[in-house]
């Protein structure tokens, strides 16, 4: 039985020392503090009132000669949303750059500086410190051209900076030479709104008009760099919307030779034919339901077997034609070993794998390997709380899958930030704090976009120092209880849709006398009942 000792947070040492000699791409770094000399030029894509996707990815602190500054490239940008159709007013105020700068500020702030106003804001902001005409003060314009962003064109951005991060990231990155992909599920809830329940419909536990629509979605991200690879979205409930179908959705993201790790819920047998099939290895816990006969099992070493599985028999959504190229059997690797963590019970996990040769992988190493799953937790952490997804305020859901796309792209962005600063501070992405992350690139938006920085090098450099410095805390023995000290609002919770609500208000609040003063208009009139 293998042993290994969990610590309290997800240590990141592990991918430095577990690399392989198959060499892998590194960024090259041109001077001692990772800043290249100060370049000129125009900028690249500029439509008739100058703004241009330079600026909308210059506040990630992009600088031609620093590592990773290459992974999303102006001109890229602009040919991919030509592609796809997605060039809007050229020349004018609300273009597809100004506005793509603008959605990508609104999914990385929070509170009142998230809203379409506070957007609107600082894209007048922008146009006056470049000389141009700002827009008024009225939202609609801004959001009727947020509805023009290209969804397939912002989801294909997004896979070109994860997939280009895991090719460009160093050997002390990755695990025995590979970067595997971390997969888990989460779900989001929407504005209430006819459109949205029709296609996310709320939970059918709940009573209509005291729901949210609900939407569920599968992840792919990087374990080296953490970017997200590629999302799949769909309904909460109903046929084929639970994460392993959204996984299958997701199989072009995966390529010959990648690694995958995910939880015992995908670990099925159909799921693990069909990636390795595509010749994607494969690590996963051991699901629950499934009985291991140890009589047929090899033996190759303490809590270490090789496992042969049989096919069975056809699910319903999948068609005859492909079930016969499915194997009649898999040979499996299942390796067992405890956790042990000090002040908590010793816990016993299984786990199973494609990777069966026991000398190129030790069971340590598999062991230890499925122990980084939890990265992928504390990214979806990221998604839904430092970035706010836990709930998309848009009203339709074309929009609510434009906001989900704009926040995966400005997550991998800031990524690949954190990416730069590791690479030339020496230290290991995943060390690095996102929250932090973002802070700095905040700091400095409207600066870096409007070109009114007096030094841009000295800027980067102080910045970078600052991102690669906000290490995450490591903290052995933490024990923290799972209660809120502060007490929020205690309002109770609704029972009944909210329009009954104020019907039985209205109808329960007697009249006054006004003394003849008449107070029907006035504007707090609604306001002065309840008192």
């Amino acid at each position: 039985m293998v042993t290994i000792s969990a610590p309290d947070s997800p240590s990141h040492e592990g991918l430095s020392q577990q690399t392989s000699t198959r060499e892998a791409r590194s960024p090259q770094i041109s001077s001692h503090d990772g800043l290249p000399p100060q370049t000129s030029g125009g900028p690249i894509g500029q439509g008739v009132a100058g703004a241009s996707f330079d600026d909308a990815i210059e506040p990630f602190l992009r600088q031609p000669g620093l590592p990773f500054a290459d992974v999303l490239e102006p001109r890229l940008i602009e040919q991919t949303f030509a592609r796809h159709g997605g060039l809007f007013a050229t020349g004018g105020i609300y273009s597809t750059p100004v506005v793509l700068w603008a959605f990508l500020a609104q999914v990385l702030r929070d509170g009142k500086q998230s809203a379409c106003s506070a957007a609107v804001s600082d894209i007048a902001t922008y146009l006056g410190q470049t000389g141009r005409r700002p827009p008024s003060g009225d939202t609609g314009d801004y959001c009727r051209a947020r509805a023009k962003l290209s969804a397939p064109a912002l989801r294909e951005l997004t896979r070109h900076v994860a997939t280009t991060l895991a090719e460009d990231a160093p050997g002390d990155w990755r695990w025995r030479g590979r970067c595997p992909k971390l997969v888990d599920g989460f779900d989001f809830t929407m504005a209430d709104t006819p459109a949205n329940q029709l296609a996310f419909p709320q939970q059918k536990s709940q009573a209509p008009g005291l729901g949210w629509p609900i939407a569920r979605v599968c992840a792919v991200l990087d374990l080296a760099t953490a970017a997200i690879h590629d999302l799949a979205v769909g309904p909460y409930e109903g046929k084929e919307t639970g994460e392993t179908a959204l996984l299958r959705r997701l199989f072009d993201t995966f390529r010959p030779g990648d690694l995958v790790v995910f939880d015992r819920y995908y670990c099925s047998y159909m799921m693990l034919a069909l990636l390795r099939r595509r010749g994607v290895d494969v690590c996963a816990r051991l699901h629950g339901a499934r009985k291991i006969d140890f009589d047929r099992a090899v033996e190759l070493g303490p809590g270490d077997y090789l496992v042969t599985w049989t096919r069975p028999k056809c699910p319903p959504w999948m068609s005859p034609v492909q079930y016969r190229t499915i194997p009649e059997t898999l040979t499996l690797r299942l390796i067992e070993f405890d956790v042990t963590q000090p002040g908590r019970r010793v816990e016993s996990l299984s786990i199973v794998t494609t990777l069966t040769d026991p000398v190129e992988h030790t069971a340590e190493d598999l062991a230890g390997l499925y122990g980084y799953r939890w990265f992928v937790e504390l990214d979806i952490r990221h998604i839904k709380q430092t970035l706010g997804l836990d709930h998309v305020p848009c009203k339709s859901p074309g929009m609510v899958e434009r906001h989900l796309r704009v926040t995966a792209l400005a997550y991998n962005l800031i990524r690949r930030t954190i990416a730069t600063a590791a690479a030339v501070h020496h230290r290991q992405p995943r060390s690095i704090s996102f929250t932090t992350a973002c802070q700095i690139v905040l700091s400095a938006w409207m600066l870096r976009a409007t070109g009114a920085c007096r030094d841009e090098a000295a800027m980067t450099r102080s910045a970078l120092k600052r991102i690669a410095d906000a290490i995450v805390g490591n903290r052995p023995g933490r024990i923290e209880p799972r209660a809120l000290k502060r007490r929020r609002h205690r309002y109770p919770l609704m029972t009944q849709p909210r329009h009954q609500l104020r019907q039985e208000l209205t109808a329960a609040s007697p009249p006054r006398k006004n003394h003849g003063r008449p107070i029907a208009n006035h504007p707090c009139a609604g306001e002065l009942l309840m008192t």
